[in-house]
């Protein structure tokens, strides 16, 4: 996938721009993960896929992959955390939903800058995690 936005275009983007793309790309991996390492039936594939999603399950994803981020993508996480957002799904706080836009921000950061093979090793230590 070649870079789909210039650093200058990327930067200026809101960084819940980047978490709506990165939301896709993460559910699609977990998706894709369950698929190619379980027998399971599509209604229980998506309930699996849901307990990796939401937004507890993700805030507590990305607390675990913190330390193998590197300092500009610890920089995107906090620019992406401290975006205000006037969003709130049901069942779940505050902290965990700024926290889960987080991880997605860090992901479609990533895939909008091109950046696979990074992209990769951070889903990969998503679900190692």
């Amino acid at each position: 996938m070649e870079q789909i936005k210039t650093q200058i275009e990327l930067n200026t983007m809101s960084p819940l721009v980047w978490a709506y793309v990165g939301d896709s790309i993460y559910e699609l991996y977990i998706r894709t993960h369950l698929v190619k390492t379980t027998k399971l039936k599509p209604h229980q594939l998506h309930i699996e896929t849901v307990k990796h999603v939401k937004a507890g399950a993700q805030a507590s994803t990305l607390e675990k992959i913190k330390e193998a981020l590197t300092e500009e993508e610890l920089d995107i996480v906090r620019r992406a955390r401290n975006t205000e957002n006037h969003h709130l799904p049901k069942n779940t706080n505050v902290m965990q939903y700024k926290n889960a836009t987080a991880l997605e921000a860090l992901i479609g950061y990533l895939f909008l800058e091109g950046r696979e093979d990074r992209l990769k090793e951070i889903l990969e230590e998503c679900v190692e995690k």
